[in-house]
């Protein structure tokens, strides 16, 4: 991908992702923190009932993050198959006899659509994944 178009697409993730760890993530990583600060202030508990209280605390920011890399992960699929099939275009016209500017015309204008497409996508994502994390219990 053209590297204007890869730092526009990285740009948007980012401020997302940001927003996301911002508003969700960082309070979770505190209410985590503080469960797990309780949980070794219970001195009658055994070695093992600390330790699985602790996972306990540790399981919606797991499932958190968990969420975040899926949905990024997907995206970026789907913005590699958007791209390579902008490469089997540009192979087609090449073997069609087309010269290499017209080639890397069409390649650029492809990849630049299917960033324009992935970018329109990120609100609705971010919609996604905050009504998820939302929802993870506590």
């Amino acid at each position: 991908m053209a590297e204007a178009h890869q730092t526009r697409v990285q740009k948007v993730v980012e401020e997302m992702v940001q927003s996301l760890e911002r508003d969700h993530i960082r309070n979770m990583q505190g209410r985590m923190f503080k469960c797990s600060a309780d949980c070794c202030g219970r001195p009658s508990d055994s070695m093992n009932q600390v330790h699985q209280c602790i996972e306990r605390c540790h399981t919606p920011l797991a499932q958190a993050q968990g969420l975040v890399t899926s949905e990024l992960e997907k995206f970026q699929d789907r913005l590699t198959r958007c791209t390579m099939h902008c490469n089997d275009k540009a192979k087609d016209l090449f073997d069609s006899g087309s010269k290499e500017p017209a080639v890397r015309s069409l390649m650029d204008r492809c990849v630049g659509s299917c960033v324009d497409d992935h970018i329109n996508l990120v609100p609705s994502m971010t919609r996604r994944l905050k009504e998820n994390l939302d929802s993870i219990p506590q």
